[in-house]
């Protein structure tokens, strides 16, 4: 019999939900959660182990987190590793998509998890490890948990493995020459595709080119120094109190805070609760991601007309491309409310 490990976050580990985010790595021995159903559809495979890790302790921990369940998996007999599913859960993502990278790359195995297509982790990771498309939220289970234990039969018996279209996981940037049955010519199939294309009809191209969501570039600001210039970051800079609850990774929310009587954001009084980079520096200088000196400064020298009387800040790490759209949205608003006509948009 052929054996398994699953990984899976705090919730689905049945530890708890945000509270216990930072839950640390655990090993457990059998099936926890989720790893009941994929046991069940395994034929020919049984799960031996449930790792448990909260999403918060990867975020902010990940080569702590990653060293320790790799530690767990020393000596530890198996053919395959599974994890999630993450569903839209973007730290849920991230991490599944962190630990199966590692573990391929560590012992060799087949690694597969499943994420929905606005699950940042599918960006990046899809090119490292087999990553299914999956539901939006956990009523999906079952389904998503199915359709990873039908590949890691496949994979576990040796049978033909298909391009990802056939198999139904997100595209890796791999091609590979494939024969067809039908043995019909490159040359009579893409006549064939020519003259549906010139019909109107339906048809399906072999060699799909990714669409990117460009934004167009807006127009030169003519004078700078009459010019009301607004400061947005997906640094986390905020309030000591973080009064709007942001996350610290896959945000759903954003602040808007006044600073228009200062010269210069405080260490102790505002700070990042940002989890994707070291905040030492951050939080003894939030200058450094929201640079409010620098701009007094320009403000004083006539550089820049006036600065907006407030920032607006979220955080962008594991933030999907749909949160972020709606947010930018929001906070657009106010800038035209506020007849902003220049944007510092500032990261980390």
């Amino acid at each position: 019999m052929k054996k398994a490990i699953l990984y899976i976050n705090q919730f689905f580990g049945q530890i708890g939900g945000e509270d216990k985010a930072d839950f640390e790595p655990e090993i457990r021995e059998g099936l926890v959660g989720p790893a009941m159903a994929l046991n069940k559809y395994l034929k020919d495979a049984e799960v031996t182990h449930t790792i448990i890790c909260g999403d918060n302790f990867m975020g902010s921990n990940e080569k702590e987190a990653v060293g320790r369940i790799l530690g767990f998996l020393e000596g530890k007999e198996f053919d395959i590793f599974f994890a999630g599913p993450a569903f839209q859960a973007g730290r849920y993502g991230n991490a599944c998509g962190v630990i199966c990278k590692a573990v391929k790359e560590k012992f060799n195995v087949p690694a597969i998890t499943s994420m929905h297509v606005e699950n940042p982790g599918v960006e990046m990771f899809k090119k490292d490890v087999y990553i299914f498309k999956g539901g939006n939220n956990a009523g999906r289970m079952r389904r998503d948990m199915k359709i990873m234990a039908d590949f890691g039969n496949k994979i576990l018996n040796g049978e033909e493995l298909l391009w990802a279209d056939a198999e139904g996981y997100y595209g890796r940037g791999k091609r590979h020459q494939v024969w067809l049955e039908s043995k019909e010519p490159a040359a009579k199939r893409v006549v064939k595709m020519l003259i549906d294309k010139l019909n109107g009809e339906k048809f399906q191209t072999e060699l799909p080119i990714p669409k990117k969501d460009m934004v167009p570039i807006a127009s030169a600001i003519k004078d700078l120094s009459k010019a009301n210039i607004a400061v947005v970051t997906s640094g986390g800079i905020v309030p000591v109190d973080n009064p709007d609850r942001i996350q610290s990774a896959s945000a759903t929310r954003w602040g808007r805070y006044d600073y228009s009587k200062m010269d210069r954001l405080e260490a102790g009084v505002f700070k990042t609760i940002h989890a994707g980079f070291d905040p030492a520096a951050a939080n003894a200088d939030p200058n450094v991601i929201v640079p409010l000196d620098a701009l007094r400064a320009y403000e004083k020298e006539g550089k820049i007309g006036k600065l907006h009387e407030y920032f607006y800040s979220t955080v962008g790490t594991g933030t999907t491309q749909g949160e972020a759209a709606r947010m930018a949205k929001e906070i657009v608003e106010y800038l035209k409310e506020a007849k902003v006509d220049g944007v510092i948009l500032t990261s980390t």
